[in-house]
């Protein structure tokens, strides 16, 4: 069973870790996504690397793909380690997979510390566990990519675009399956305010709701969120400061009663966010000042970021399904290579030794 391995790469060390739990050299493309590409990558002789466009992920993913001249191709995130005999498991899965299976994922286990409540950091980490066709470990047949557009680019981030390429790929005929092979994804070491930052995420959700309507999350396999949560904390935020500014500025007591019944309800929705985070985990003044703190900044900047993806995306179309049904003799699917894998532009994409 021919297939490549595709990884995109910011330079993290924990590729050098990667690539050293492979058994052995195998058919690797490397996408350094990084913006300032020196120094070089330091990968084995047997790795290619392609300078990526530093786009993101899903643009990464799809210079590997289209570059690639296997019938699968198998996605790796550059912060899991393939658990021993990960190459020959792969092999027996994507063998094992009937002919209408576009793809086929990996187990993932993030190992966590034991003998104490997990960080709030921690607990997201372990959600990726159990999530679905995420592309820490998942191999698509080509076919299935040509013929679903591939990853969508406008989905910028590690966040949304695997479980949205997953559902077009669905759409288009294919069914997708679990595997045998594992991969661990540690832990990584994080900043405090990485729960806040993560918010960016909710402008692709504000694309994933302009592409697919209102049942966008049911459709994509994505659990409900906080948002109207969040909205109606950053709306009783603002309007206690608006009111209280009109209070200051006019001395009139129907302000500051509306700016004390607005204070109110936004204090309670921020306890009650924070409680919900500070609850499972260690509960060490450390972790509860850092979840105080991120709990009141939430919500303003995931309904910011909200509001600016649906500007943004205001008309912005789904990806269209492209090439013929996919359950076709395996002579034909060969003519599913896409524009991008023409061998001029394979040439032009660089990087094959």
């Amino acid at each position: 069973m021919s297939f490549t391995i595709v990884i995109p790469t910011v330079g993290r060390p924990s590729l050098t870790r990667l690539l050293a739990a492979l058994d052995r050299p195998a058919d690797v493309l490397v996408v350094d996504d990084r913006r300032d590409k020196s120094p070089q990558l330091d990968v084995p002789a047997w790795v290619t690397v392609l300078p990526g466009p530093a786009r993101g992920p899903a643009a990464a993913r799809n210079l590997g793909w289209q570059t690639a001249e296997t019938e699968w191709v198998a996605f790796l995130d550059d912060d899991v380690v393939p658990e021993p005999g990960w190459l020959d498991r792969l092999a027996e899965d994507l063998a094992a997979a009937p002919e209408e299976a576009g793809g086929v994922q990996g187990e993932l286990r993030v190992p966590l510390p034991s003998g104490r409540r997990r960080t709030d950091w921690e607990r997201v980490t372990a959600g990726l566990a159990t999530g679905e066709w995420i592309t820490a470990d998942m191999a698509y047949r080509r076919a299935a990519l040509a013929r679903s557009g591939g990853f969508d680019e406008r989905l910028p981030r590690a966040f949304r675009e695997d479980a949205e390429l997953a559902f077009r790929v669905r759409r288009a005929g294919w069914s997708l399956r679990r595997g045998a092979r594992r991969v661990t994804h540690p832990v990584r070491p994080e900043s405090a305010w990485v729960s806040v930052r993560a918010q960016r995420g909710n402008a692709d959700d504000a694309l994933l709701r302009r592409l697919h309507g209102r049942r966008w999350r049911e459709q994509l396999g994505i659990p409900a969120g906080r948002r109207r949560r969040h909205a109606a904390v950053a709306s009783a935020g603002a309007v206690a400061l608006a009111c209280g500014g009109a209070a200051i500025a006019t001395g009139r007591r129907g302000w500051s009663s509306a700016a004390m019944l607005a204070a109110a309800v936004w204090a309670a929705g921020t306890a009650d966010f924070a409680a919900s985070r500070i609850a499972p985990g260690p509960r060490d003044p450390g972790e509860v000042a850092v979840m105080l703190a991120t709990s009141v900044a939430i919500p303003p900047v995931a309904v910011a970021h909200w509001l600016r993806g649906w500007w943004r995306w205001r008309g912005a179309r789904p990806i269209p399904p492209a090439g013929p049904a996919p359950l076709t003799p395996p002579a034909e699917r060969e003519q599913l290579t896409p524009p991008a894998m023409t061998p001029t532009r394979y040439r032009r994409a660089g990087a094959r030794r």
